[in-house]
Parts: C-alpha cells; structure tokens; sequence
C-alpha cells in the first residue's frame, strides 16, 4: 500500500470528476527510508542519481504497476528501501510512495516492469 500526499489525494479525487490535472507521479524516486507524505529520505547518495521517467499500466481492482522498467544510477554505499513519485525530475510535487519488496544497495538498481504496485484501500 503506498502512502499518499495531498496532491495524491487531490489529483485521485479530480480524476473522479473528470476535472483538473490527474497525472502527478510521471517520475519515480528511490528513498533510503519511508518518504511519508513528503519524500523524505529521497536519494540514497549523489553520484549520477536522477528520478526515472515511469509509465504506468491501467489500474485494475484498485491497483496500479509500472509498465516500464527504471534503472538508477546511485554510489552503492547506502540501502534503499523505498520508492516515491513526483510530478517533474528535479524539484516538482512529491505524491506517493512505499516500501520496496526489500532493501537494495548497488551502483546500479533496476526496477522491473511491474514491480511497483500502488494500491488504494
């Protein structure tokens, strides 16, 4: 289950009435502890670490996956546990994010189609 901000929540709720904007988590990031509702802890270290553009597939008995793979590029000296998404790669509006299937330390990390699952409760 992932952990919504409030623009999560607002962009959900327009998508609803079919108003405003509703695409709010374009980019994904990787986070060395829970973001919350405001992407704490984002960025396991510097290096070449960027969010990843993500496409997602359509939500089906209220989930959602990535249709695309991510790969990010970190110094591999610190564990990342969880994931986030934004509305833009640098800066931007922080939505939504979880805990990953389990913690991961490596210079290179890929996500595979699929293996992000936001579910709304």
């Amino acid at each position: 289950m992932a952990r919504a901000a409030a623009a999560a929540e607002n962009a959900a709720l327009n998508g609803l009435a079919g108003v405003g904007s509703t695409n709010v988590i374009p980019f994904v990031s990787l986070h060395t502890a829970d973001p919350l509702t405001n992407g704490t802890a984002e960025n396991p270290s510097t290096g070449s670490y960027i969010r990843q553009a993500c496409s997602w597939n359509a939500a089906a008995a209220g989930a959602m996956t990535n249709s695309s793979s991510l790969t990010f590029s970190t110094l591999g000296s610190t564990a990342v546990t969880h994931f986030g998404t934004y509305s833009a790669s640098t800066a931007g509006t922080y939505a939504l994010g979880g805990a990953l299937a389990s913690g991961v330390t490596a210079a290179s990390i890929t996500i595979a189609a699929g293996a992000i699952s936001v579910t709304i409760t």
